[in-house]
């Protein structure tokens, strides 16, 4: 009988961890990287990645940062509320770049840990 009791209060206790665990903004994506195939340097090229607050409260971002001034992120500055939809439209400029190109995002946000997405291309330089 103790040993049914333990695992019953060890089974209730982890369902409490993850009930916990849920609680608060949770930012999920649709598409976590985007690839835009081959363009040609000094194109500019623009993705629009969109979420939802997958969490139960509202979903605040505080910054979107790049590892390269040639990506630019727009987001939105107001609160998402929960089960509603945002995006974050990530502009990419080519020039002076060539070949495979892969430049991280990271979504700081009042979610539980920061988020990261990505877009990929491979830049050709015409030879002329």
């Amino acid at each position: 009988m103790k040993k049914v009791l333990f695992t019953f209060l060890i089974g209730l206790f982890a369902l409490a961890v993850q009930a916990q665990d849920a609680k608060g903004p949770v930012i999920t994506f649709a598409e976590n990287t985007y690839e835009f195939g081959d363009i040609h340097q000094g194109d500019v090229v623009e993705h629009t990645f969109k979420f939802t607050n997958t969490g139960d409260a509202p979903l605040v971002i505080i910054n979107v940062s790049t590892t390269c001034g040639c990506t630019a992120p727009k987001w939105p500055k107001e609160p998402i509320a929960a089960g509603e939809e945002g995006e974050i439209i990530v502009k990419f400029n080519s020039r002076g770049k060539r070949g495979v190109q892969n430049k991280p995002i990271t979504i700081q946000s009042n979610a539980k840990s920061p988020t990261r997405i990505s877009i990929t291309t491979n830049v050709l330089v015409d030879n002329n």
